[in-house]
Parts: structure tokens; sequence; C-alpha cells
């Protein structure tokens, strides 16, 4: 009796310290980058990180993000803010995609291209688009989930970038754009009724803007209503070098007058577009958009925002031109409270708890053999057979990558590597367009450590290998230090405080459509009834 009361308080204890863990592990921010500077003032990008093709709303105190994933899953992150400056990461929308048979496999670039988040009825919304299928509808009662299964809204190939409007008599709408690459047009926007529910789009679109003369590339729009006005926010002009433009009309199928309302002018923040537009409790005008920094993907900044004349001027307007440059710094928004607390996505993670981090997503929909969290503090990563039709990375789908935080950083993982036999191996990844890693495998019963390489993946390059390096022990550290440019060095630890580097600087490209992205693989030549894995200790992003 005396031994189980014993045991109960100590159980009490671990699971007292595990609540304690986990809620200091929820309050850590980033070490590398806080666009809060604590001085009632913030800096860009409010994100540094690939939240590409950001959408936003507030709901009452609260404002809430979602951007795009194409084929990385779980999909649609789901990101909560009490003051647009700071973002927590707290779930997503899409678990798998559809259908299951094509994006278990690796589809760069396909899948989820840019959605629109609303509220309505009190329920969440987001419309998707997959360009190859066409446009979809989820919702739910809360922003964490669960989300409800797609619903396929408007189908066609090359339908892209829809937002719906719920308009005060009760109709509703859905304006999108064109995927130039399955559409076969494109600099076209277009404007459909759709039903009650918003679940079924008609077949009476009309275009509403042509934008080849001077809009080339028009596309991402955004639908709102302000004082009788139907506005169409939507950037022009390419992902990294555009602008954003604004339409408005009294009526919702045009004609509309459109206006440039933001450009890079004399600021150093290229192809500023493509976002939405937020209002404070406090009737303040903000706009969240990105900028296409390559490497690093598409990042996110927050710029002020003014209506002039029934038109939104975004960024500061020195010139008194009507069209905003984004700013770098600025004053926080008002949003009826003096502070909160510095929020950030996750980046490290310490696997103390019997769930992946929400940083994590896989290249292709997960399955329960390629890894599993456990509740002794590590990450099991198995070691899964390389598909037949696999030539380097870029066609292998149980990647856990995640994305870069900042322009500057380095990641650590303590690892133990378990192989069961010849030909397995694990490693620490920068995946891109290019790529480069850390590569620990067995071979004829012994370890060794190399870096393995391939550049232009997508036009069938190949994969070349460093002289491989004896290795004794299972327990390795693995680490990469990125500097500004994408610059990233590879090195390894017996013990945690000495670290040798190994192969040659690689410089990280981006992905298709996405930014470099950083985390583990686990492979094996061959099929067998069994397989190796790699126990991750811990992953740690700092300085």
């Amino acid at each position: 009796m005396k031994f189980t009361k014993i045991t109960a308080v100590f159980l009490c204890w671990i699971a007292i310290q595990t609540a304690i863990g986990q809620e200091k592990n929820e309050k850590q921010y980033s070490q590398v980058w806080v666009a809060d500077n604590g001085d009632g003032t913030y800096k860009n990008p409010i994100l540094y990180a690939d939240y590409s093709d950001p959408d936003a709303i507030r709901v009452g105190d609260d404002y809430y993000m979602t951007a795009s994933s194409f084929n990385c899953i779980p999909g649609l992150p789901i990101l909560h803010s009490k003051d647009l400056v700071n973002w927590k990461l707290i779930g997503y929308a899409l678990s798998k995609q559809k259908p299951l048979e094509v994006f278990n496999k690796a589809q760069h670039g396909n899948g989820v291209w840019a959605p629109c988040i609303r509220y309505h009825n009190n329920e969440f919304y987001i419309y998707y688009p997959d360009p190859d299928y066409g446009i979809y509808q989820i919702k739910a009662k809360k922003a964490e989930g669960p989300w409800s299964e797609p619903v396929m809204v408007k189908e066609g190939k090359g339908l892209i970038d829809p937002t719906p409007l719920w308009d005060e008599d009760g109709k509703v709408y859905l304006a999108y754009a064109f995927a130039g690459s399955r559409a076969g047009i494109k600099s076209q926007l277009a404007v459909c009724t759709m039903n009650s529910e918003g679940t079924f789009a008609n077949n009476d679109d009309v275009m509403i803007i042509d934008g080849h003369a001077d809009e080339s590339t028009i596309e991402g729009p955004k639908f709102y209503k302000r004082n009788g006005y139907y506005y169409i926010f939507a950037p022009a002009g390419g992902v990294a070098t555009g602008w954003q433009t604004a339409l408005r009309s009294k009526s919702v199928f045009g004609p509309y007058e459109k206006k440039k309302v933001m450009d890079q002018g004399k600021s150093s923040i290229n192809g500023p577009h493509q976002g939405a537009w937020v209002q404070t409790q406090t009737g303040e005008d903000w706009f969240i958009h990105f900028q296409d920094q390559f490497a690093y993907g598409r990042v996110v900044h927050l710029q002020p925002m003014k209506w002039e004349n029934d038109w939104p001027v975004i960024g500061i307007d020195e010139d008194k031109n009507g069209t905003g440059e984004p700013v770098m710094s600025y004053k926080k928004p008002n949003v009826g409270k003096k502070s909160f607390p510095i929020e950030t996505p996750p980046e490290s993670d310490e696997f103390n708890l019997p769930k992946l981090g929400l940083q994590w997503q896989w290249h292709a929909n997960p399955q329960i053999t390629w890894g599993l969290p456990t509740a002794m503090g590590y990450y099991s990563l198995n070691c899964i057979p390389v598909p037949k039709e696999a030539a380097t990375l870029y066609d292998i789908p149980n990647l856990l990558l995640q994305k870069f935080p900042s322009n500057e950083f380095t990641a650590t993982a303590k690892i133990k590597f378990n192989p069961r036999f010849d030909g397995e191996s694990m490693g620490l990844v920068i995946m891109g367009l290019d790529y480069s890693y850390i590569c620990f495998k067995q071979e004829a019963g012994k370890l060794y450590l190399s870096q393995k390489t391939a550049k232009n993946i997508d036009k069938k390059g190949i994969e070349t290998e460093s002289t491989p390096i004896p290795i004794s022990n299972q327990n390795l550290y693995l680490q990469v230090k990125v500097k500004s440019g994408g610059i990233c060095t590879f090195y390894y630890s017996e013990n945690g405080q000495n670290f040798t580097p190994i192969g040659e600087s690689f410089t990280a490209r981006e992905g298709r459509w996405i930014g470099a992205k950083i985390g583990f693989t686990a492979l094996r030549q061959g099929i067998i009834n069994d397989a190796g894995n790699v126990a991750i200790d811990w992953f740690r992003i700092t300085k």
C-alpha cells in the first residue's frame, strides 16, 4: 500500500512537470527573429518565414491568418494573433490532400495555392484552389478546428485564388483568377454567383478585368465591400517584381475602376503585394502582404493603410502620388490594449510530448509507417524504402521538414541512428530545387558520414557525395549554420561541444513555389519486413 501511494505521488509529480514543461515550451519564442521591438513599434517582416499568399481576418478581438501550402502536409496553416504583429501557429485546416492516390506522392508546386479565410454566420470558411482540379471550401466552428472535409465549389483546371463575398442582400459571389499553366489563359479576373451556402458556384461568370495591357499577371483577388463600393484587391506584375492594384465599382460585375495602391518605390521591398486588408477594433486599417525572398520563401509584411477618396493607400505615400510604399518599421496597430506577449511560430522541438510539433510538415500525405512520436522524449523516424522511381530526394515523400525561420540561424539536432541493415541512412537536410544534407549511413556493417548534394533536381540533376568518413558512435549532434544569402555550412559532433565541418558550403535555393526547408530524411535501399530508425532527441534553432 505504501508503495502504491509513493508511486501515485511520483506519477502525479511527473504529470505536473510534463505540464510545466509543455507550458514553458508553448511560451518560448524565436531566438532568431522577433518582429515586436518591445517599444511599441515593430519591424518587417512580421513573419520571416514562408507563409506565402497570406490572407487574414479579424473576429472580435482576435486575428487569424492562413497561407498557401502547396504539396506540404498538414496544409493550410492557421495562425492567431492579438495585435497583428505577434503570431502563433495554432493548427492546420487540411490533414491530407485529395485525391489520395495523387498526393500520397510528392507533387511539387501542386496542391493548395492561394487561399482565402472568412468568418460568416459564426463559422470560419476557407476557400482554396487546387490548380489541377478546382476551387474547394472547408469550414469550422473554431479556427483551431476540426475543419470539414473539402467540398468542390467550382470544378475546373486552372481556376485559382478564390475569394467569396456575402452581400447585404443575401446574395453570394465568388471572385477568382486563372493559372496560365493549366487554364491556358491568365491576367484576367472573373466573378460569378454562388448558392446561399457558398458550396456551389453558378456558371454565370463575368470577366471584370483583362490585365494584359498594364496589369500583367493580375491574380490573387480579395473581395470586400465598403461605402457602397465593391473592391477587389489584387496583385499584378509578377511574384517577385509586382505591385498591389485595387479595383472598385458600384456594381458587383463592374465596370471597375482601377488604381495602383502600393509598389516598391524607393524601398528595398521587392514585389510588395497579395494579401489582406484588416481593420482593427479601433478603426485602423492595415494590410498584410508577402515579399518573395527566394530561398527564404515569401515572407510576411504588415503595412499601415488609409483611405483617400474611397481608394486605399497602402504603406507610406511620401511623394503624395496616391501610391504607397512599404515600411520596414512602424508603430504597432492600436488594438485597444497597450501590449500583448511576444509570440512566434514554433521552431525548436524537444520532442518531449507524444505528438509531432506544429512546425513540421511532410512533402506528401503522411503514412503512419514513416515515423511516430513517443512519450520517451524523442521522435522515431523510420528508414523507409526509397521509391523505385526516385532518383533524388526530390521524389521522396517522407521528408520531415519545416520552414526557414530567419535569414540567419543555426540548427542543431541530437540524434541516435539505429540502423538494422546495410543501405539504411538518415540525414539533416536543406531542401529546395538544390539540396544538401549530412548523410549518416551504414555500409558493410559500419557507420559513415558524408555530405550529399544535388542541384537543379527539378531538371533531373544528379546527387553527388563527398568522401565518407568512418564514425564509431551511433549518437551524434548534426548541425547546419545558415548565413545571409542562404549560405549553409554543415557540422557534426560526438559530444555536442566540439563541432567539425563536413563537406563544402552550399547555397540554399527555393523549392517549387515554396522556400527552402530544413529537417530530416530516413531511408533504406530495398524492401524487407523491418526497418532501422533514427531517434531525434531534440532539434534547436539558435543564432
